[in-house]
Formats: C-alpha cells, sequence, structure tokens
C-alpha cells in the first residue's frame, strides 16, 4: 500500500553491505529530519548531522504536503537558496547567490539556467548542497547544487515490494491549470530474474496568469533494479521530458513609478519594416541607423543628444497608464520547446571485508529552440555521456570506522549552439498594444535563410553559431576518517584533463569571428579538507576548506573558440566553512548555523548567465522539529553578500542602460525605440554587489495533522529589499509571500486544496540583472489557488 501520511524515515539506496539498515521511526517528520543516510555530498553514507557541510534535503512528503510545484517553492523549505528570474523560467536555483547546477543521482546534467522548468513531482526527494560538489562528483559550480534522486524500485532494507503499489493524481486550480499524474511501483520477474520497477508519468497542460504564455509538459520516468547475483545488482533507468512553454520577459520601459504605482509609458515605435513583411530584420534596423549610442557614460545623455543624433528612436502617441501584471515580454508566436532525454545504469558488486565496485554510465541531454518577438531566439542541440567508476573500501578498528573511495571517469560533452541576441530592443514593444510590425522582430531561428527565398545572413544571422566538443578525464579521491573520540575527517582530490574543440559557421553569423576554431587542453586540481567533532548533548562543530575546478560552458553547454583558444575555458574557485550541527530530542530536533565565504580565484573570464566570477559572503541557519505525531515546523535564515569580481577589477560592467540610469534625460520617449548601451560604473565594492539577491531571507514553514486524516500546512517567505540591476536605480520592495494549503485523507482517496500567496502580496523579482535589470522586471502572480484529488492503491 503506499505511504501513511507520517512516513518512515529511512535510507533511499539500500545498504552496500550486509549489515541492517539503519531504521529510525520519527512520526510526524514528513522524512524532514537528516535521521537518514544521504550520499550524495560526499559520496559516503552519513546522515546531514554528521556531514561536515551544509546541505538540506526535501523529502517527497515534503513536496506533497506543501503542495511545492517548482524550484521557486524550495525556498521556504532550505535556506541559502533564492532565485532571481531567467524570463520566468524555473531551470535551476539560485545558491549562495549565483546560478547552481542540478544532479540526477549524484550525476550533473547539462546546465539550465532557463532552458525548461526542472521536474520536481518525480522525485522521491530533493538534496540542496550549499557550496561546491565533492571531487567525486566532478567539476562544479561554486554556489551548490540541487540532486535530485527518482522515485526507487526498492524499499527500506533494500528489498523489492512484496506487491504493486502505486497512485494517480490530477490537480487544476488557477489560470485553467491541468496537470494528471500517475506513478506505480512494484516486483516483477522475467523467467527466473526477479527485478523491481519504479513508473512515474505526468502530462500538464495549462495556461498562465500571464497572456501568451502556457505550458504543455510529458515527464516520463522508469527506475528498474535487479539482482544478477547475493553481490552484483543493476539500476537502471531514465528520464523523457517535453516542455513546451514561453519564457517571460516581464515589464519592459522600467521605471520606479512603474514598481511603486503600475504606471506605464505607452507610445509606438517608428515604422522600420522596409518590405512589409511584418517582422524588423537586421538589415532594416541597419539601414536606418544606430539604434543606440554605445559605450557612452550614462549620465553624458542629454534629451538634446537624442533629438540631434538619433530622432529615430523617438515614440509617437505617448502619454502613460496603469499597466496589468498580466502583460508581459510574450508575444503570440514566442515558443520555448525543450525535449530532454536522461539515462543511467550503475552497475553495482558488494564484495568481502566492505569492499564495492560501482560503474556508473549517465547520459543528458536537450534539443532546445527559444524564440522572443522582442528580439531574442536561440537553439541547443547538446548532449552528455560520463562513465565513472567508484571503488569503495570500508575498515572498522579499534580507533573507529575509516572509509576510502578511488573513482577514475570520463565525461564527454557534444554541443552545437546558435542564439541570436544583436537587435535585441525589449522597449520597442507597448504592453498596452502587444507585438506589431512595429515591434516584432524576424529570429535567426525562424529566418528561411537561403538565396531563394531572399535573406541572408546580414538580415537575419547569428550572434553566434558554434559546434563542438570537450572530453574530461578525472581520477578523484576521498577518505573519510570517522574516530571513536568523536573526531571526524574527510579529505578529497581530484585531477581533470580537458580536451576542448570550438568551430564557428561563419557563413550563417551576422558577422563573421575573427578566430573560427580552437583545440585547447588544460589540467586542473580540486581538493577538500573537512572536519567535525561530535561534542555531548549531540552539538557538531564543523570546518570546510575546498578548491573546486570548473568548465566556463555557456547555456547551451557551449564553449567559444577564443576561450578553449585563451585555455579560459576553465577556472576553480575556494571555500572557507564553518558551523555546527545538532540533532536533539531523540532525533526529533535538528538544528544547524553556517557562515562561509566563497571565491573565484580566477575571475578573467565568467558565462554572465550561467558561470559568474564572484565572492560570496553569507550566513545559514536551518532548524527542523517534529514536536510530536502531529506537528512540524521548520525554520531558516539566510544572509547573503555577493560581489561581481570582474566588474572589481575592471572598474565596470557592460549592462543595457535603463530608464533611471540616464538621469539627464527628461523625456525617456525620445529613445525607447532602440537601446542605450554601455559600462556601469563600479567604483566601490557596495557597487558590484549582485543585484535581485537579498541581503537577509526568513522562512517558516509548519504542517499540522489531526488524526481523523486531516491536515494544515503554511509556510511564509520574508525577502528584504533588492535593486532590480547592476546599476542599482530602481529598488524593489520587501514582501512576505505566504502560501497554505489543507488535504483530508481518507481510505484509498487524498483530497488537497493550496492557496499560493495567500495574503495576495504585490512583489517582483529580478531578471537576468547584470544585464537586464534596470530595463526588465517581472512582476509575480497574485493569490491563485490548486486542488488536487489523489487516489492511492
Amino acid at each position: 500500500m503506499a505511504s501513511p501520511a507520517f512516513a518512515e524515515d529511512a535510507p533511499a539506496e539500500p545498504a552496500p553491505t550486509e549489515e541492517p539498515a539503519k531504521d529510525i521511526v520519527v512520526t510526524g517528520s514528513l522524512g524532514a529530519l537528516p535521521v537518514a543516510d544521504v550520499g550524495s555530498v560526499f559520496g559516503f553514507d552519513k546522515t546531514i548531522t554528521e556531514t561536515p557541510r551544509s546541505a538540506s534535503t526535501i523529502s517527497n512528503e515534503q513536496i506533497e504536503r506543501f503542495g511545492i510545484t517548482d524550484i521557486y517553492d524550495l525556498v521556504a523549505q532550505a535556506p541559502g537558496t533564492f532565485t532571481n528570474s531567467f524570463f520566468g523560467v524555473g531551470g535551476a536555483l539560485d545558491i549562495r547567490g549565483t546560478p547552481g547546477e542540478v544532479y540526477f543521482r549524484g550525476m550533473r546534467r547539462l546546465d539550465n539556467p532557463g532552458n525548461y522548468p526542472t521536474p520536481i513531482g518525480a522525485s522521491d526527494r530533493i538534496d540542496i548542497v550549499r557550496g561546491p560538489a565533492s571531487p567525486i562528483y566532478g567539476p562544479s559550480k561554486t554556489g551548490g547544487y540541487m540532486n535530485f534522486v527518482p522515485k526507487t524500485a526498492r524499499v527500506a532494507g533494500g528489498s523489492y515490494l512484496s506487491d504493486p503499489e502505486g497512485e494517480v493524481t490530477f490537480t487544476g486550480g488557477s489560470w485553467e491549470k491541468a496537470d494528471l499524474k500517475a506513478e506505480i511501483r512494484g516486483p516483477g520477474k522475467i523467467g527466473s530474474q526477479e527485478f523491481g520497477y519504479s513508473l512515474f508519468a505526468e502530462v500538464e497542460d495549462s495556461g498562465s496568469y500571464y497572456r501568451n504564455i502556457s505550458t504543455k509538459n510529458t515527464v516520463l520516468q522508469a527506475a528498474f533494479d535487479t539482482d544478477f547475483t547475493p553481490n552484483l545488482r543493476l539500476e537502471f533507468g531514465g528520464m523523457y521530458q517535453n516542455f513546451k512553454g514561453v519564457q517571460n520577459g516581464g515589464w519592459n520601459r522600467l521605471t520606479q513609478d512603474l514598481v511603486n504605482n503600475g504606471t506605464y509609458i505607452t507610445g509606438a515605435a517608428q515604422a522600420v519594416d522596409a518590405n512589409g513583411d511584418g517582422q524588423i530584420s537586421a538589415s532594416e534596423f541597419n539601414a536606418i541607423g544606430s539604434f543606440g549610442p554605445f559605450g557612452v557614460p550614462a549620465a553624458s545623455f542629454t534629451d538634446a543628444t537624442f533629438k540631434a543624433n538619433y530622432p529615430w528612436l523617438a515614440l509617437t502617441n505617448t502619454g502613460t497608464t496603469k499597466l496589468s501584471r498580466k502583460d508581459v515580454l510574450a508575444g503570440k508566436d514566442d515558443r520555448l520547446d525543450n525535449r530532454g532525454t536522461t539515462f543511467y545504469a550503475d552497475l553495482i558488486w558488494d564484495g568481502e571485508d566492505d569492499l564495492q565496485i560501482k560503474n556508473q554510465a549517465f547520459y543528458d541531454s536537450y534539443e532546445n529552440i527559444n524564440e522572443n518577438a522582442y528580439g531574442f531566439a536561440q537553439f541547443h542541440d547538446s548532449w552528455v555521456f560520463e562513465d565513472k567508476i567508484v571503488l569503495s573500501k570500508k575498515f572498522t578498528s579499534d580507533l573507529g570506522k575509516f572509509a576510502f573511495q578511488l573513482s577514475p571517469s570520463i565525461r564527454y560533452t557534444k554541443f552545437k549552439h546558435g542564439d541570436d541576441f544583436d537587435y535585441e530592443y525589449f522597449h520597442r514593444v507597448d504592453l498596452t498594444v502587444g507585438y506589431n510590425a512595429l515591434s516584432d522582430r524576424l529570429l535567426a531561428t525562424e529566418c528561411p535563410f537561403s538565396t531563394e527565398a531572399g535573406y541572408t545572413a546580414a538580415d537575419c544571422g547569428y550572434s553566434n553559431y558554434v559546434t563542438g566538443h570537450y572530453t574530461d578525464y578525472a581520477l578523484a579521491g576521498l577518505a573519510d576518517l570517522d574516530f571513536n573520540f568523536g573526531l571526524g575527517i574527510t579529505l578529497g582530490g581530484r585531477y581533470d584533463y580537458i580536451k576542448a574543440k570550438s568551430t564557428y559557421d561563419p557563413t550563417k553569423m551576422l558577422v563573421a569571428p575573427t578566430l573560427v576554431s580552437a583545440s585547447n587542453s588544460k589540467g586542473a586540481w580540486s581538493w577538500s579538507a573537512s572536519a567535525n567533532y561530535k561534542l555531548p548533548f549531540g552539538v557538531i562543530p564543523y570546518a570546510t576548506i575546498a578548491r573546486q575546478s570548473t568548465v566556463i560552458a555557456g547555456q547551451g553547454a557551449e564553449l567559444y573558440a577564443g576561450d578553449v583558444a585563451a585555455g579560459t575555458f576553465v577556472s576553480a574557485s575556494k571555500l572557507y566553512e564553518g558551523g555546527i550541527k545538532g540533532s536533539f530530542l531523540d532525533d526529533r530536533l535538528y538544528a544547524a548555523l553556517s557562515v562561509y565565504k566563497q571565491k573565484r580565484t580566477d575571475y578573467n573570464i565568467q558565462s554572465i548567465t550561467v558561470n559568474q566570477s564572484v565572492e560570496t559572503k553569507g550566513l545559514e541557519a536551518e532548524a527542523r522539529w517534529s514536536v510530536n505525531k502531529h506537528l512540524l515546523v521548520t525554520g531558516g535564515y539566510t544572509r547573503t553578500k555577493v560581489y561581481n569580481l570582474t566588474a572589481i577589477e575592471d572598474g565596470s560592467l557592460f549592462s543595457f542602460f535603463g530608464i533611471e540610469d540616464l538621469v539627464n534625460v527628461s523625456d525617456p520617449t525620445l529613445y525607447l525605440g532602440g537601446q542605450p548601451l554601455g559600462l556601469v560604473l563600479v567604483d566601490s565594492k557596495a557597487k558590484s554587489r549582485r543585484a535581485g539577491i537579498p541581503t537577509n531571507l526568513y522562512s517558516l514553514t509548519a504542517t499540522y495533522a489531526f488524526d481523523m486524516g486531516l491536515a494544515l500546512s503554511a509556510s511564509a517567505v520574508k525577502v528584504d529589499s533588492v535593486y532590480s540591476g547592476q546599476s542599482q536605480a530602481v529598488k524593489l520592495p520587501a514582501y512576505t509571500k505566504v502560501d497554505v494549503s489543507a488535504s483530508y485523507e481518507t481510505g484509498p482517496w487524498l483530497f488537497r486544496v493550496v492557496v499560493k500567496n495567500a495574503t495576495n502580496e504585490r512583489y517582483f523579482r529580478a531578471n537576468f540583472t547584470e544585464l537586464f535589470g534596470s530595463t526588465i522586471v517581472l512582476p509575480e502572480t497574485p493569490r491563485s489557488w490548486q486542488g488536487s484529488i489523489v487516489y492511492k492503491f
């Protein structure tokens, strides 16, 4: 039968030895307490409490009880997490103020800043690790990562289910939400070969609060386990996701008055579409003249500058109005389509004397196309294959327990990527009117690029069109020394040797690159050292220092020829972290506090979308208390300050200038038909702060379950005010977001209602702050509801 409302906390994977699995029952905890072994931090079977790193786990029971449907909902459940909008798509969390990564069963997926929404519902649990990954898991970003653990075919103790079990869930709600999920798992047999299976499917066809946005999403997931011998088993499966949606650029023509009062500047751009096809090509823009002053300090612009030199940028029929939050930068023909495929196969041999050899094979791919009428398009066709061997050995003596791992691996990434951004003019469209021939760009991905059609690369070429591949040969080792007198030491090292090649296709580009192709190789070291000590009364202080190398790839896993030639496609960061943890009251209360500093050691190169060169300082506090079998309470506090090191080094950062940046221009309608660009001056460390990330964030959740099947839940997140962009010209107000839910379970049926933003708070999320933060912002949705009917069998 299905899991009860108060589930027993148990390991997600079978123990690798013949020792009985740890079986700790904390009723009412929803699996939220760190009493089960989690291998997603270092790779060893240790609980979060015993692990000398800042990390949190969100269980499937928490996901269901609190109505968590996307990664933004995870902020209430784990400190250190808050995500700026990446054009409205929840791909990966910002962790410790920088873009994080996504892992699947401990294997790193392709970068996903906003290519598609990461699926939540197929997970048995989600581990959020703050700070870089263990050397065993490969070169990774500094901030941290989410590790998704899919639903397994086994139960506690490693055995198969005796009978099939499953559930079917339908969720409907505000804005035509319609989502159907079904899952089943159980035992199977082919001939004499027994196996376990877990199958999951989700189909969504939903509308949106915002105009011209909808979601069609299909997720299929399967997991299979089988034992060939008592010592040899195979775990394999995969996930397929087909997402069709739209990116959300939010509001354009951004001013403080728009944020505070909803006052929007109206007006139409001047005609540019010379051939009358209803779209504006690059050559048509160029025929008129420059569509923005470039490289000039913002303070030097005046009304006279635009009137004399750029009269074609002025709007016509101007005025002001109150703008609905529904009206955003999304056109009727915009699209974001992504097909992603993930496969894994783990062959695990458990020998005598606590020896284990595991071979992990992993494949991940996406085919992505993204088109936005305001002037941005891209595509990816990329995939990665990784094979990793992990040899593990454990020893027990009078001194303590000692575990060691050695792991050679090879990871091959192949990419094909194109983007079109040279004529990205957010302000030409009047959001109260919508896109028309005055504002709709002819994009490279939709252009009939051929001489027969009459279009050339000058009309609709790509800004970048690049293909290539890179191979990472690596060797990693870890040692975990757990002494009986309370001291624990974890040491790790890794060496990566990366060979890369990148090649542009100049025939498809607006401007031919100076360097067409490059090949290079580079080696990189990573290491970590951690220690903790078990004091009386369950208190465990710890400290960690680590150096982590990472590959500086782009939004589609691509490398550029210039970076390959210069050898700047690999960089490294350092982490210093200290904290204290504890598990009390018979493991019913968990508390943790950490302080840290993370810094890129080489900040001459950065990917502004997925891997920035930053220094982060912060504090994270978390408490989880299962008061009794009825009541669970959690709380968190995050203090974060992120500084862009490239901006500090250069004294400036390239950015689109917004209305509030041009302080000496009294009439912004003189230039909203184009886009002034330039350098935001960074003359102090305070000016280098990454915008959109709050200094202070507080979270609180509580759930109470009555004996007769009723359960009530609530979560609240309090967020400081933030600047919308790097220039610190527009400030977004502080807010408190509250979600509430109620569920009732009777027999095989469960009914749940969730109200999100229950107090109808009006709030905003900064959007791609480094480049566009002063020009666009995402208004978040008002109060909404969703209701679910669940049948368990």
